[in-house]
């Protein structure tokens, strides 16, 4: 047997066995600082070395968004870096937020009513079917404006009625 390639020389046994320099050339040499190349990295993986083995991390996971919460108007932080007792502030508002009535923006039949046409927050104007919040003082913004705006303040963005107070002294009069 031989390679189809007429060569003047014949085929060299040598090369089947194994020397230490061939070792040394694959990471199995007597230098310990020598270590094997890093292994295939399929296409939309990233490769890293873990406790002296290299592994593969496909790239989704570094796209995973990490929700981000304003503790206070000045302070931004992952919901990763917040303490317990933030997490259950956060949960604690959200369910205030969550027992405000919602509906939908109708300007009426013709539209010449005295209604509120403007979101304060987002400065756009209500179209039909708009998604919306009503706070205890009877104002009205678009339903991710005021979530977002409630999240970092429980103020009415118009009139600055706390909410929380309102809400809750609803609930006490029912």
């Amino acid at each position: 047997m031989g390679n189809c390639l007429k060569s003047p020389t014949s085929d060299d046994i040598s090369l089947l066995h194994e020397s230490q320099s061939d070792r040394a050339s694959f990471g199995e040499g007597t230098e310990p600082d020598q270590e094997p190349p890093p292994p295939y990295q399929p296409p939309g993986s990233t490769l890293q070395r873990r406790r002296g083995h290299w592994t593969t991390r496909p790239h989704y996971w570094e796209q995973v968004p990490v929700p981000v919460y304003h503790p206070t108007p000045s302070q931004t932080r992952l919901a990763t870096q917040l303490t317990e007792e933030e997490q259950i502030r956060i949960a604690q508002r959200i369910g205030l937020i969550q027992h405000l009535p919602k509906g939908v923006y109708d300007p009426g039949r013709d539209g010449s009513e005295k209604k509120i046409r403007e979101c304060v927050i987002c400065m756009m104007d209500f179209v039909y079917g708009d998604p919306i919040r009503f706070l205890p003082c009877m104002h009205i913004y678009h339903l991710d404006c005021i979530d977002d705006w409630l999240m970092r303040s429980f103020t009415c963005p118009s009139c600055m009625e706390p909410v929380d107070a309102a809400l809750l002294s609803s609930y006490e009069t029912n």
